[in-house]
Formats: C-alpha cells, structure tokens, sequence
C-alpha cells in the first residue's frame, strides 16, 4: 500500500518534499550546531577555585549621560564586588541632570571611583567613542571591563569570573546582558526572547573563535589591544558602533572567550515599555549594516531558510489536504514536529541558563515575527539616526 502511495507521487510532490527537507535540514544546523553551543559550551566549564592574589586588576568603565537615578541605583551592586583589585571609572557625558552630584557623593564612600566628563563642545556623534577613550587612557590596569549605567551585575563574583576568564589569556571577553522588564508589559516574553536570540547568535560564533560583535553592556578587553588597534579610528565616521562595530572591525582571528555562568552576567533595568525596547535595540539594528566578514550574516541565512521552511510546509499541507496527497501531508507534518521539538528544547535549555523563561506553542508566532519585526525596526533606526546627523 505504501508503495502504490509513493508511485502516486507526482512531480510537483517530490520538488514539495525536497524543499522542504533541504530547509529542514538548515534549520537543524543552526539549531544543533549554532544556537546550541552556549547552552552546551557551559555544561563543560568546571566550576574554578583560584586564589585572589593570581587574579589580575581590573578597570571597570561606565559612560553616562543624565543617567542619575540608573547610576546612584546600579554603582554600590558594582562597587562592591568580590574582587581584590579593580576601580571603576565613569565618564560624565555632558549630563544636564544630578550625575555628578551621585558620582561626588559615591566617591567620598569608594576610593575606588574615580570619575571624570566629556567636554561640552564634544561632536554628539562620536560623543561616546570620546568618553570611553578617555576613560580607557586613564585606567589604572591593563584589563578593562564594560557595562553600562543603566546596567547591574547580577551576582558580587561579575568581575571575577572575567578575571578568571583573562587568566587563561584571552584578548576580548564576551557576556550575556539580561533584561530586566515587569511581567505587566504586554510584550514581555517576545522582548526575552528576541534578547535571548540576539545573544545566542554572536554568543555561539565567538565560541566557534568567529566572533562578529559584542555589547558594551557586558563585554571585555585588553587596554593594550585597544591602542594597537588604533581605538575608534576605523569607525568615527558611523554613528554609534563603539562595542558591537568596533570589535566586529577587530576581533575576527583574535583569542576571544565567553563567560555565561549565572555570576557573569549583567542586567539591564528601566525597560518598561515597547518604545524603549525599541531604542535600546535600534542602536545595534542601525550599526549592523555595517559588520564585515562571513560569521556577520550567516544568520541572515537562517531566517531566510526559517521562511522558506514555513513557505514549503504550507505547501505541502495545502496540496496534501486539498489533492488529497496523504504521504506529503504526513511528511511535511513530521518534519515540523521534529523541528518545533528540536527548537523547543534548544531555545528553553538555553533560556534557562541565562534568564529562566520558559517558552511552548508561543514560540512558533514569536519565530515567524521576530526578523520581521527586526526589519521594522531597522528602519525606524535609520530614520533616526540620519535625523540626528542633520
């Protein structure tokens, strides 16, 4: 009887069924190969005992522009970390609100705050690049560690598990940045997930020693490797790009490492709404038109093999409800079963290593609409940032 269905086939069946394997077939490369790995990667780390004095210093930078609340908040979770050598340096850019009063205050209780401003006449547009130039010629050590003033560790041991990363002699250091948003906003669980995606994309390339970028909210590198790479120079005609572009620009072939135990991670606070979201995201939407190199848009791919998947299937179905064509239907069923499964698990292990959400049948739409939704957003962050230029 199988047999007699299979003669039955016709041609338009068979290219059905072929695209529709080959798509499935890419898709659980991204999902086994790539988007497991750091869910994987940290399963194999051993927890490391090592003794404070063979830890290296560490200067902690923070760039902040009217960000008094983030920073009087955020500053005592950093400053008072479990680690015996490290300073913390925050640049004042141009802030109009009480920033430097916070920094006074906070330096006459941490000798190890220093803290220092941005010239008024500063171009706004390389405005960042400037302060953190500054801050970085003005750290006391060799190792510099990157967060953001809206951004807290979630742990007293943040600093030192990059200090026990650097040991092992690695140039840059790539983290996981939570989202810290309140279950009443509507889009909450799409906003993780879209976080969680964005993280395991550069997170699984950079432990493949492909790195593309990095976020300045929790990111990592050597002093020295920033002067002999000539800091900014390479980008200081595009707007933003001072973490993600820059180390796209220099980290490909370099001794990068990850950290992804629950001590190095940070989070961002004060994303209550959609509109935010859609700021704080836009910066990497905009500057990512400029990355360079093949592990950059490699996941171009995978959306664009996500569509024609779903494309494939809804043909096969089609055909095989309406023809009726019962072979290609239960095919086409089988293999958006064993894909939804593999995904399932994959997005879950990895969620609950970082932030604890736990995803079922709502990741099918959130999985349709998410490059979608990246392409909006991408030309919401062109509008803006060519209004700024003008």
């Amino acid at each position: 009887m199988l047999t007699s269905y299979i003669e039955s086939l016709l041609l338009v069946d068979w290219i059905l069924a072929g695209t529709l394997l080959f798509f499935f077939l890419v898709q659980l490369f991204f999902y086994l190969f790539l988007y497991n790995k750091p869910a994987a990667y940290e399963k194999k780390q051993k927890a490391t005992s090592v003794d404070g004095k063979e830890l290296p210093g560490i200067s902690v930078i923070i760039t902040s522009k009217n960000n008094s609340e983030e920073l009087e908040k955020n500053l005592p979770f950093i400053l008072e970390q479990e680690y015996p050598h490290f300073e913390v340096i925050v640049v004042n850019c141009g802030s109009t609100d009480e920033t430097d009063m916070v920094l006074k205050a906070a330096e006459l209780k941490y000798p190890n705050l220093y803290h220092t401003f941005v010239p008024a006449e500063a171009d706004i547009i390389n405005e960042k690049k400037l302060a953190l130039t500054l801050a970085i010629k003005a750290a006391k050590y060799d190792l510099l560690l990157f967060t953001e003033a809206f951004c807290k560790p979630c742990t007293p041991k943040w600093i030192e598990s990059y200090g026990i990363e650097f040991n092992k002699g690695r140039d840059i250091i790539l983290g996981f940045n939570k989202i810290n948003i309140p279950k009443r906003v509507p889009s909450r669980k799409f906003i993780l997930y879209d976080n969680l995606l964005h993280h395991l994309k550069f997170l699984s390339m950079a432990i493949l020693h492909k790195p593309f970028m990095g976020i300045g909210r929790n990111m990592a590198y050597k002093k020295e490797f920033f002067f002999n790479t000539k800091g900014f120079s390479s980008i200081l005609h595009i707007d933003g790009g001072e973490d993600d572009l820059y180390l796209n620009r220099i980290a490909p072939g370099t001794n990068t490492g990850v950290v992804l135990s629950p001590d190095s991670l940070t989070e961002t606070s004060g994303v209550s709404n959609f509109f935010i979201w859609r700021s704080l995201k836009s910066k990497y939407l905009y500057t990512k038109q400029f990355y360079k190199g093949f592990s950059a848009h490699i996941f171009g791919w995978e959306s664009f093999s996500k569509y024609c998947f779903y494309a494939a299937l809804s043909g096969c179905v089609v055909r095989g409800i309406v023809t009726p064509v019962y072979p290609l239907l239960a095919v086409a069923l089988l293999l958006f079963m064993v894909r939804f499964v593999i995904q399932i698990v994959v997005i879950n292990r990895n969620s609950k290593l970082f932030d604890g959400v736990t995803y079922h049948l709502q990741l099918i739409p959130f999985d349709l609409f998410q490059p979608f939704n990246n392409f909006r957003f991408r030309r919401y962050a062109n509008r803006r940032y060519n209004l700024r230029r003008y």
